[in-house]
């Protein structure tokens, strides 16, 4: 039977190289972000629905979405953005649903979703893993790493879940405040306690 694990961390707490590293041994990853633009690409369901609801301003000339105009209405409107989430957030269950099916009986399947714990799914896995560093070390890491204003980079941690709530649905904290090197090691540690048995 499939080993599930939620991944999960705050906006630059080194999520990616921890989902990276598991694949590299040997985990199926089922990625919520890519799964997010898969469901609104040109063409899709999801997209024509988005067209539907919020018209053809959050369509770009290419036929894609325009997903800064999107965000600038479902960032000031709460029931548009439910509006967009009871869009997506089914084609991206589906398309999940279809990345899990594909995976072998035993295989260990990371569930790499931002928004694990406040959407619910954290009790759905075996194991919930947290990818964990103080805030104020992530703040400086995305404006040194990603160029981000501070003000944006505090921003967009106080939209995210609390830290305490991400580490009270943790069965696993991966501790990033050290290096890359330090945190790969922390994975490949982990790694081996999830497959010891298997």
């Amino acid at each position: 039977m499939a080993l599930h694990v939620g991944l999960t961390g705050g906006i630059g707490s080194g999520k990616s190289t921890v989902s990276a590293r598991l694949a590299e041994l040997g985990a199926v990853v089922v990625d919520y972000d890519l799964l997010a633009r898969e469901a609104v690409e040109p063409g899709t369901p999801g997209l024509a629905a988005i067209r539907e609801r919020f018209g053809d301003a959050v369509v770009a000339a290419d036929g894609s979405l325009d997903r800064p105009a999107l965000g600038a209405v479902v960032v000031a409107d709460e029931a548009a953005r439910r509006d967009l989430e009871a869009i997506t957030h089914p084609a991206i269950r589906d398309l999940a649903a279809a990345r899990v099916a594909a995976a072998a009986d035993d295989a260990v399947v990371v569930h790499d979703h931002p928004l694990l714990v406040e959407m619910g799914m954290a009790a759905a896995c075996d194991v919930v893993v947290v990818v964990d560093l103080p805030p104020e070390l992530q703040v400086r890491r995305l404006v040194e790493q990603r160029g981000m204003a501070e003000d944006d980079a505090r921003a967009r941690l106080a939209a995210q879940t609390s830290r305490e709530q991400r580490l009270a649905a943790a069965d696993e904290v991966l501790d990033n405040q050290g290096s890359r090197e330090d945190l790969l090691a922390a994975v490949d540690a982990l790694w081996a306690r999830l497959t010891s048995d298997r």
